[in-house]
């Protein structure tokens, strides 16, 4: 499993959220109601990708607070766990910006059609504050020994590190679908 530096990571997965955050800065300028239309039935419109994101956001974060509560002495180093590597480059978009295999969401991380633009992207702004205040606050602590259960079964945990490896590869992976969505509109 890879090993990191554990202030390097953290500072890269903090890095990786402020450009989805300057992209969103991009996105937010655009008419809501471009925002809001779906380019086909059956795929998702550019609110209902940021839904699906805040649908993570809304159990993770609590969740990574939570390990956080119980502080361990800090770790220089970060080695991956193999469920956490594996559901990470699972998520992880290709070097060439493309999503390689598709996935179907978990039913309730499923957005509704009818959402409020506005409403979704201030939580969404609101929960990559609070994401790069946790990824600051875990500069102090061993992110390989704290643990956090998955959204599918708590009874799977992910060391605090591959949570957020997972959370922001996952936040990238649909920001690819964001992107194709505006073109598909365009």
């Amino acid at each position: 499993m890879p090993v990191f530096n554990t202030k390097d990571l953290l500072s890269s997965l903090a890095e990786d959220v402020n450009v989805l955050l300057k992209r969103l800065d991009e996105v937010k300028q655009l008419d809501s109601s471009l925002l809001l239309t779906q380019p086909t039935t059956d795929k998702w419109s550019v609110i209902q990708v940021l839904e699906h994101l805040n649908s993570y956001n809304r159990y993770y974060l609590p969740e990574i607070e939570k390990s956080l509560q119980n502080e361990q002495p800090f770790n220089p180093q970060f080695k991956s766990g193999w469920f956490g590597d594996y559901f990470t480059k699972m998520m992880m978009p290709g070097k060439d910006g493309k999503v390689a295999n598709k996935m179907n969401a978990p039913k309730d991380h499923r957005p509704i059609a009818e959402l409020n633009a506005a409403a979704v992207i201030t939580e969404f702004i609101n929960g990559e504050q609070h994401l790069l205040t946790l990824l600051q606050k875990a500069t102090n602590t061993d992110i390989g020994r704290l643990k956090v259960p998955i959204s599918i079964s708590r009874f799977i945990k992910l060391k605090l590190g591959d949570t957020f490896r997972f959370l922001i590869a996952h936040q990238q992976r649909h920001f690819i679908q964001l992107e194709n969505t505006l073109s598909q509109l365009s």
